[in-house]
């Protein structure tokens, strides 16, 4: 099992959550978050300076099976894709047991 962390925008959030489900990936968590990122000019919008040093963003936590990383991270890639500066990062790593509290499933089984 794989555990895939992705920090997207937020006008992005319900785009990657609509592939997600598309592609049967239908359990993950999410909240807020608040980085810093590369982008080191503010923008000006009607006449105002804003900084852009601190960047809102919505983190992504999804656990999949091997057989659906790919998968995953190609669908997030795509629907959280703008072409713009602060689109996101992806992370992946490795997820040695997860368990199903109600039933006491681990394995696969525990995430579906």
């Amino acid at each position: 099992m794989k555990k895939v962390e992705a920090i997207i925008r937020k006008s992005k959030f319900d785009d990657v959550k609509k592939a997600l489900h598309e592609i049967e990936v239908n359990f993950f968590s999410y909240w807020d978050v608040t980085g810093v990122g590369n982008e080191k000019q503010g923008h000006v919008y009607r006449g105002i300076s804003y900084s852009t040093t601190d960047i809102q963003r919505r983190y992504l936590e999804i656990v999949v099976s091997d057989d659906f990383l790919e998968k995953t991270i190609k669908t997030v890639l795509e629907s959280a894709y703008t072409g713009n500066v602060g689109d996101g990062k992806i992370f992946v790593s490795d997820v040695i047991e997860a368990y199903r509290i109600r039933t006491q499933e681990n394995g696969y089984k525990g995430i579906n």
